[in-house]
């Protein structure tokens, strides 16, 4: 009696689903049920600057009531959707995106800054920050980038989140301008004391009125905002930036990965304690985006006794089943030429079509308990197979490549073109290839076939014919003078008339 659905959208795909389990968790519809969420991404890029950003991940997440990790409040939430092309995928012959790198940055902050604002307007309504008789609160009241304990952000790169939690502090710095601006939350005491704060920041006061989309690619400013946000950066973010600086962007499972890795870093330091708070901002190109606040609590019960049986999930017990660190540290370190070859035979798939049946092993390569594709039927059937939970892997440095021997003679094939002579033979898979194999090889293979050289040079007095068999040895020697200077007449000429083309004409003479 299980239900699910596969939610794809982007980078945000996962919480999607994530926000489906938490509404049906919460709502009179809940049986009692376990919710869970399996945010899962591979990413890739063709050859390129973006490829060491490359990236492949998996998390589960287990949703239930009285959670340790807890959306206390749904109503700190808020959302950002807007419709650009900034990294779409238009073409599904092609594995690999299409991106547009300048905007899709400027993207990402125009959602993380509009759904920091939403975000913490609906936070201090919340909290009645936002109004009072005496015409508005303290602004020490107001939720701010260094109200929460922590923030957990989707991470393509790590630059880009730091960068990204200065433009919070800018954000900030704007609020309250704007409250200054419009007689809010000033008690007269402290107006003497806001003009001399805003005085003595560092960001300077042009910036607070400037628009916000002239902002973007000042870095006069982005350096301010590194400074004057480093300090909070590496109490509130380093921890959980830490897996994804290791792993590399994973997509819909990037911000998870964020999760995970700070649970597993504070927590396993004993610091992730009750009434902490983490602020978690997920965004997914095209764009969606959402910034959401879990509360960290002790739990007293479990969520369901059958289920559970008395089990009690706490932050020490998901602190012990992660194990972040171990298992990164068993991955089997390979050249980064193997990424390149494991990338290439999946886009020979991608152009190859059904049916399809993979050439890496899977024996001694995956983890124990690993589901593969075990291959893909002339319908576009995929069918699965497991690694035996009990296999043991094979010890690092026993094979020289990851890559297969066939994937090795492909590659070499398409890096080389060789000269040849006589017959031609198409490589195969096999030497036994069947006639369909080798046709099918010959159609996407071109041969080139060298029969001679020769230099064709210009007819002349010094040069018989175009192709004489002796013009090699005559420029090797100097003997053929190709470039001849022109006259002082006509460079006048050209230059008077701006002239970037000569025309030769009959009998040696030239026309500008």
């Amino acid at each position: 009696d299980i239900e699910g659905a596969t939610v794809i959208n982007a980078c945000y795909g996962g919480t999607a689903a994530l926000l489906n389990a938490f509404n049906w968790v919460e709502s009179d519809a809940w049986d009692g049920r376990y919710a869970i969420v399996v945010a899962v991404d591979i990413a890739t890029y063709a050859r390129g600057p973006a490829r060491p950003t490359c990236g492949a991940g998996a998390v589960a997440v287990l949703v239930g009531r009285n959670a340790c990790l807890a959306l206390v409040d749904p109503r700190e939430r808020a959302t950002h959707a807007s419709n650009v092309y900034d990294f779409f995928k238009p073409d599904h012959s092609v594995e690999y995106p299409v991106v547009d790198g300048a905007l899709s940055q400027v993207c990402y902050y125009r959602a993380l800054e509009d759904c920091y604002t939403k975000f913490c307007n609906k936070v201090d309504a919340l909290n009645g920050a936002d109004q009072s008789s005496q015409g508005g609160s303290k602004d020490g009241d107001h939720f701010d980038a260094d109200s929460a304990d922590y923030f957990v952000f989707h991470a393509p790169y790590n630059k880009l989140v730091q960068k990204s939690y200065g433009r919070m502090h800018f954000v900030d710095a704007r609020r309250k301008h704007a409250r200054k601006l419009e007689g809010k939350n000033l008690f007269a005491e402290e107006k003497k004391a806001e003009e001399d704060d805003e005085s003595d920041s560092p960001i300077a006061k042009e910036y607070l009125t400037k628009p916000i989309e002239d902002t973007y690619s000042d870095k006069a400013l982005e350096g301010t905002l590194k400074n004057v946000s480093k300090s909070s950066y590496n109490t509130r973010l380093t921890d959980a930036n830490a897996a994804s600086k290791i792993v590399g962007n994973t997509y819909t499972a990037s911000v998870f990965f964020g999760l995970a890795s700070l649970v597993d870093k504070v927590g396993s330091r004993g610091e992730l304690t009750s009434g902490k708070t983490a602020v978690v901002f997920s965004y997914g190109s095209g764009a969606l985006a959402t910034m959401y606040r879990l509360h960290i609590r002790d739990p007293t019960q479990s969520a369901n006794e059958t289920i559970d049986q008395g089990r009690i999930f706490t932050i020490d017990e998901m602190v012990k089943n992660l194990n972040i660190d171990q298992r990164l540290a068993s991955r089997e370190q390979v050249h980064p030429q193997e990424l390149d070859l494991a990338l290439e035979t999946r886009a020979r798939m991608h152009r190859g079509g059904a049916p399809y049946s993979p050439v890496y092993p899977t024996n001694g390569r995956m983890f124990p308990g690993t589901y593969y594709l075990n291959g893909i039927d002339s319908k576009w059937r995929r069918s699965y197979s497991r690694v035996p939970l009990d296999s043991e892997p094979e010890p690092e440095g026993t094979s020289t490549h990851l890559a297969p021997p066939m994937v090795l003679r492909l590659a070499k094939r398409e890096a080389l073109s060789t000269p040849v002579t006589g017959v031609l033979e198409v490589l195969t898979k096999s030497v036994s290839g069947t006639a369909l194999d080798k046709y099918a090889d010959a159609k996407a293979r071109v041969a080139c076939v060298i029969t001679g050289t020769s230099a064709g040079m210009p007819y002349g007095d010094e040069v018989g014919k175009v192709f004489d068999p002796s013009n090699l040895q005559k420029l090797v020697e100097g003997k053929l003078q190709c470039i001849r200077p022109i006259s002082g007449t006509l460079k006048m000429a050209m230059l008077d008339k701006n002239v970037v083309q000569l025309k030769k004409l009959g009998g040696g003479k030239t026309e500008a």
